[in-house]
């Protein structure tokens, strides 16, 4: 059965650069399978966070925000893809993030980091890995990293050139460790009665 699977962009910047990898990764998982489905946090447009979902009472919620609460609960896993910041998080991204908590619950979570120079956002990576942790996601082992954000894809949005190659080279090690998470995540979930 295809996995439902979102893929969380968070910048917003006016040149973004990372929506060409966000973009790539759903056609890649779609191309596998599954359903893959981008939430982008600048399309989103939540406000800076005063109260989570969890907060509202039942039918309270900005409209906006219980739609998606509703596409994260109803999802099987996550993609997230975060550019690095001054050696930290993407502020959109976390703050998209961060407007959910029990959604999130017992669902596996990927990373794909990437920069404009040669270290791939590394440091937003791992700076991610603990954050995803707290909020209920088990974290796959197999990161996705792309270096030279600025010539890794040509016009048409297809990977291209020697860091474009990487990420076509890794990707299929990263998505079947996700697909693997998304698989044994799905089985216990259906044992148990309430996240937490």
């Amino acid at each position: 059965m295809p996995r439902d699977i979102l893929v969380f962009y968070g910048s917003y910047r006016r040149d973004r650069q990372g929506i060409k990898l966000a973009r790539w990764i759903v056609d890649a998982l779609a191309a596998r399978g599954d359903n893959a489905e981008l939430i982008d946090a600048k399309v989103i447009d939540l406000p800076i966070l005063d109260r989570r979902f969890s907060d509202y009472a039942p039918g309270e919620a900005p409209p906006a925000m219980a739609e998606l609460a509703e596409r994260i609960a109803a999802a099987d896993g996550f993609v997230f893809v975060t550019g690095e910041y001054n050696g930290g998080l993407q502020p959109g991204l976390k703050n998209l993030t961060d407007h959910f908590l029990p959604e999130y619950a017992w669902r596996p979570a990927a990373i794909a980091s990437y920069s404009a120079g040669p270290f791939a956002g590394i440091k937003s990576a791992t700076a991610w890995r603990g954050t995803l942790a707290v909020l209920g996601m088990v974290v796959t082992s197999t990161g996705l990293s792309l270096a030279r954000i600025g010539g890794a894809f040509d016009a048409e949005g297809k990977p291209a050139g020697e860091d474009g190659g990487r990420l076509e080279k890794a990707f299929p090690r990263f998505a079947d460790d996700l697909a693997w998470w998304i698989d044994a995540a799905s089985a216990q979930r259906a044992k148990q009665v309430t996240p937490f």
